[in-house]
Formats: C-alpha cells, sequence, structure tokens
C-alpha cells in the first residue's frame, strides 16, 4: 500500500514537475496532515534518474512550505482563535492540540517558528499561535524559511542518494528525525541562555 502511494506521488510529482512539488508542500505546510518525506523524497529520488533538478526541487519545496506557513499565520492574525477551534476541527485540529501549540509557542518564544519546523506533528501547526500572537511577519518568515530549509533538504537529499533502496530511507530518516530533534532541543536552550542572560543584565 505505502509502495503504491509513494509510486503515485512520484508520477504525479513527475507529472506535475516544480508546481507540483510547490503545491504539495503549501498543502503539507498548511492543514492537511501529508507528510512531506512522502514529496520531497520521491522529488529527490527524480533529480537522481536525471528527471529535475536537485536544487531546484529543494527551493520550490521551501517555496511551497512557507506559503503554506503563511497562509495559516495569516488565518490565525485575521480570523482568531475562535474560527480556528470552529474549523479546524474538520482538519484534525482539536483544542487541546492548539492550548499545546500556544504552550510551546510560549516556553519557547519566537524560535519556535524554526525549532517547530523540524518536529514531527507539529511542523503543519506552528504557524497558529505565531499568527495568534501577531508575530512580526518578517521575523516568522525568516524562521520558518530557515526550518523549512534543513527539512527539505534533508529528504531532497535521502532520496537523492538512497531513494532506490527504500530499507535504506527508512532507516536514515528514523536517525535523521533523532537529530532533528537534538538540534531543537539544543537551539532552544541557547536561545533560552541567551535570554536570559540578557534578562539578568538588565
Amino acid at each position: 500500500m505505502l509502495s503504491s502511494i509513494v509510486d503515485w506521488v512520484v508520477q504525479t510529482v513527475n507529472h506535475w514537475g516544480y508546481f507540483g512539488i510547490f503545491a504539495a508542500m503549501f498543502l503539507e505546510s498548511s492543514f492537511f496532515p501529508f507528510p512531506s518525506e512522502v514529496i520531497m523524497i520521491p522529488a529527490g529520488y527524480l533529480a537522481y534518474q536525471g528527471e529535475m533538478s536537485l536544487w531546484a526541487a529543494i527551493l520550490f519545496g521551501i517555496l511551497g512550505s512557507l506559503s503554506g506557513a503563511l497562509f495559516n499565520y495569516w488565518l490565525a492574525k485575521r480570523f482568531g482563535r475562535p474560527f480556528l477551534l470552529r474549523y479546524g476541527r474538520y482538519f484534525f485540529l482539536k483544542e487541546e492540540n492548539l492550548d499545546k501549540l500556544e504552550r510551546f509557542f510560549q516556553k519557547h518564544g519566537e524560535i519556535s517558528t524554526f525549532n517547530g519546523r523540524l518536529i514531527p506533528g507539529v511542523r503543519q501547526y506552528i504557524s497558529l499561535p505565531a499568527g495568534l500572537s501577531r508575530m512580526h511577519i518578517g521575523r516568522f518568515a525568516l524562521y520558518t524559511a530557515l526550518g523549512a530549509g534543513i527539512w527539505v533538504t534533508v529528504l531532497a537529499l535521502l532520496g537523492y542518494f538512497l531513494g532506490a533502496n527504500q530499507d535504506q530511507v527508512a532507516k536514515y530518516l528514523h536517525n535523521a528525525t533523532i537529530v532533528a530533534l537534538l538540534v531543537v532541543a539544543g537551539l532552544s536552550l541557547f536561545y533560552w541562555l541567551r535570554h536570559r542572560t540578557k534578562g539578568g543584565g538588565l
């Protein structure tokens, strides 16, 4: 079943080209719980086969992720929490999930828009508390693009170098997720210590 889904994604991305990557990553980064792994890894494999440029695939993946995140940010900022709770349930967003996201954002600050892009299950929705808090859109876009850029690049490279061996992809994807979570923990600690030091000096 998974193999059939991956084959369908590969064919779709191959047929639609870079626009397919952009559109799929836009959806993945907005409300639709569509895993980026089944988009960017096949895109990397197509680049390995010479069907598209690896770096162009990465670029359109990042642009799609950023656009989807900006869409979520705008929805949250424009319509507020009641709108998200009313309609978010149709897209698997429950009130307790939104509460957790808001606590995560408050705990880690604006850097969470970067960290959140590297955490499975969080990356799709971390834009919502940023929009609700009216985070500066320039910083939001920068942190989002950096976080999405790292993850998109990792996935595309996995597809490029290991796409012909699905067992190896699964193994290295697991390892990449662990490394990403460690990076998140390290950056969060650095951010907290830095701001604590600044606060102590005031």
